[in-house]
């Protein structure tokens, strides 16, 4: 049907007012911006002209840009070109320096070598835990933070510095020649064999060429007669989301849509698909997660449940469902901006917290459960969005004392176990070794002449308790209980160390057993005692009941088919 000419120009006119809404809207908002940044560059002018003392420009520009930021998400972050070796770390897990990990030690005011890295520049100088670490290059070290002295044995990689150290045991300091290189924290530290022919893959972040790594693990492990994986996630803070996709290849059909992102530009918004050929369609998989399993482990772990390729265990996942970017800046600055959020396969996020949302005292809170939704599975289980991804089954950690904290950061334990070193050349294999009931009591004996001190979490609650009672006039009345109370409440060192004995045991044989035989032998020695690990044996050798996990309810399957008539 013709438009009458009267009625063409009615509707030119609505457009033409339309656009010039739309005009002024984004005339007014480039405004605003050029107008509060008129404003902020004449207020740094006028401090640098005015202000009493000298304004350091550098320092004070960023500590305003990273208060912007603040505002935002903490995903959102300014690096300027003097911290790009850190981003840079952060994105590929390489940093070029000696490859050990140091530690404050009270007792002699000096950094320490905790726990080299296998087959790097510390280990190949033949450094070892508790050597104190004297002078680099000349320069004394006494009382320099980990940070100072960690700044120091950075550098390029092929450079040297002469390293004066004390070892415990020598009379004299030695010094050694130390040649940076670098150094990348292994994504897949440990990889082997459990009972029931279950493989099992430790990943440790999603760095660049993890993916490979897995794929290179798993086909070693089927080479060994496994018939299950479990893949191990749990303290991984996530990384690069196209290695997640690439991982998620392995055990999904090529062309299958695992991950989408929407962001306000056109280019935030993608959809990723596997892309490789699989490696094994039909391998029986459990997923192991917690609290601090973040990112592209919630990508790899939500789209393996929501596909229902996998069960999952553990614990809720830490709900991180935003993306950021790297945006270059002027003079050799970057920026990591978040421009989209993830969406997996169910059509859910896992995002916890609502940032644009904050309390009064600019907090920004959790999105409580009673505001998600339900999603399902390909086969018609019911998940939730907001809040992370909750596992199949879940497994509660253990609570472990207070004390444990105390000694597992005290330098009694270290210290012990370069004195354990010292004796003992050689250990059986983590498989087999064990802190004897002979060695526990050497250990006990040295933390009680060490006037061991640690806060116990009933005290703490106790004396908030006196304290609340004597606000609201209780205290008289209830005297008698609380003096009752404290008495049996009082420290006694000996009862703990009998009363947790086996926790110590376990925390005392890692700290041993990773002076011979590094993360890797730290992680079988952990493996003895995992009721994640156990649990996922457990369901993995069932057949019956690993398919009873991944099966949808009844009653969810006819609610889901309701939903879509």
């Amino acid at each position: 049907m013709k438009l009458t000419h009267r009625k063409l120009l009615v509707l030119c006119g609505l457009l033409i007012a339309v656009g010039t809404f739309f005009g002024f809207k984004r005339d007014t908002r480039n405004f605003e911006i050029s107008k509060n940044l008129n404003i902020f560059n004449s207020v740094f002018r006028e401090l640098d002209i005015c202000y009493v003392d000298t304004v350091d420009p550098e320092k004070s520009i960023e500590a305003g840009i990273n208060y912007m930021l603040s505002q935002l998400d903490p995903y959102t972050v300014y690096y300027p070109e003097s911290k790009n070796e850190e981003l840079k770390m952060m994105t590929t897990g390489k940093f070029a320096g000696i490859g050990s990990i140091i530690r404050f030690h009270k007792g002699k005011n000096h950094v320490v070598i905790d726990a080299p890295y296998e087959g790097m520049a510390a280990q190949k100088a033949g450094l070892k835990p508790g050597d104190v670490l004297l002078e680099i290059d000349g320069e004394d070290l006494t009382g320099m933070t980990t940070q100072q002295v960690s700044d120091r044995l950075r550098g390029e990689p092929g450079t040297s510095f002469m390293l004066k150290y004390e070892r415990p045991g020598l009379a004299e300091p030695q010094t050694v020649k130390v040649t940076r290189e670098n150094v990348q924290t292994p994504a897949v530290p440990y990889y082997g064999m459990l009972k029931g022919h279950v493989g099992y893959i430790v990943l440790s972040s999603f760095f660049d060429g993890c993916s490979r790594d897995v794929r290179r693990a798993f086909i070693e492990l089927k080479e060994q007669g496994a018939r299950a994986l479990v893949l191990d996630l749990r303290g991984n803070p996530g990384g690069l989301m196209n290695e997640a996709v690439d991982l998620l290849s392995m055990f999904i059909p090529k062309g299958t849509e695992v991950v989408s992102t929407k962001g306000k530009l056109k280019q935030a918004s993608s959809v990723s698909k596997t892309g490789k050929e699989p490696l094994d369609l039909d391998i029986p998989i459990a997923v192991l997660v917690n609290e601090n399993s973040a990112s592209a482990s919630e990508i790899v772990a939500g789209s393996l449940q929501d596909l229902d390729r996998a069960v999952i265990i553990g614990e809720r996942t830490f709900g991180k469902g935003l993306v950021q970017v790297i945006r270059d800046l002027p003079y050799g600055g970057s920026l990591k901006v978040t421009t989209s959020k993830y969406y997996i396969p169910s059509g859910r996020c896992v995002q916890a917290i609502n940032y644009q949302q904050r309390t009064a005292d600019g907090k920004a809170e959790r999105i409580p459960d009673s505001l998600t939704h339900v999603f399902h599975t390909a086969g018609g289980r019911p998940v939730r969005d907001g809040g992370g991804v909750t596992p199949d089954v879940t497994v509660e950690d253990p609570k472990l004392p207070t004390m444990l904290f105390y000694l597992a950061n005290d330098d009694v334990l270290f210290d012990y176990a370069t004195d354990y070193c010292l004796a003992h050349p050689t250990i059986p294999s983590p498989e087999d070794f064990e802190v004897t009931d002979a060695d526990y009591a050497d250990f006990k004996a040295r933390v009680k002449k060490a006037d061991f001190k640690y806060d116990r979490e009933s005290e703490k609650a106790l004396k908030a308790l006196k304290e609340i009672a004597d606000v609201e006039g209780y205290t008289d009345d209830a005297k008698a209980e609380f003096e009752a109370l404290e008495k049996k409440l009082t420290h006694n060192l000996d009862r703990d160390l009998d009363h947790f004995a086996k926790d110590i045991k376990m925390l005392i044989a890692n700290e041993i057993v990773t002076r011979y035989y590094y993360q890797r032998g730290a992680i079988i020695q952990q493996l003895k005692d995992d009721n994640d690990v156990d649990k996922a044996v457990s369901i993995l050798t069932s057949p019956t009941e690993y398919r009873k996990i991944l099966s949808a309810p009844a009653d969810s399957v006819t609610a889901k088919a309701v939903a879509t008539k």
